[in-house]
């Protein structure tokens, strides 16, 4: 795709190996041109590439950069738990930065599974079962997804606390 913001694109996502690659592509354009916020949405994470170095430590640089943030919204968090440590650590860490969010009860099977780097990219994954999807920086495009997107926010609720209180 041509990350050039003059020159709107859309491609289409057809294997994992091409979704793996759209979501390092959305957080390195993120980083570049310091988008503010990335809102990352999903039933749980389970096929995302949450625990690659790369991706984390692009994700840190971003999260550096001021007033950043990560939304994250997802029916359950649990595999993301338990099998994305070195994510959950990032989380912990960055947890100033980051929050997470569960869909009210009426979107949780409407959950669609997507990244979305405000005015740089949207990496949409329609078909999990295929790796059928596409990627795209046009702007309408762009606009459209961020407004269905926080519409679903606006009736999310916190899910996924960073730390857990005990005696």
């Amino acid at each position: 795709m041509d990350s050039s913001p003059d020159s709107p694109a859309q491609r289409a996502i057809d294997s994992r190996k091409a979704f793996v690659s759209a979501v390092h592509e959305a957080v390195q354009l993120a980083l570049a041109r310091r988008a503010r916020r990335m809102l990352w949405v999903d039933n749980d994470f389970a096929d995302w590439p949450l625990d690659d170095p790369t991706l984390l430590q692009r994700l840190t640089d971003w999260l550096r950069l001021p007033q950043r943030q990560l939304v994250l919204l997802a029916n359950d968090y649990e595999d993301l738990r338990r099998r994305r440590a070195r994510f959950v650590a990032s989380y912990r860490l960055w947890s100033h930065a980051v929050s997470a969010h569960g869909p009210a009860e009426d979107d949780a099977a409407q959950l669609p599974c997507l990244l979305l780097a405000d005015r740089t990219l949207l990496v949409q994954l329609l078909d999990k079962t295929h790796w059928r999807g596409w990627a795209s920086n046009e702007p309408a495009t762009l606009r459209a997804w961020q407004e269905r997107a926080d519409a679903l926010l606006q009736r999310s609720a916190p899910a996924f606390a960073a730390t857990t209180l005990g005696l």
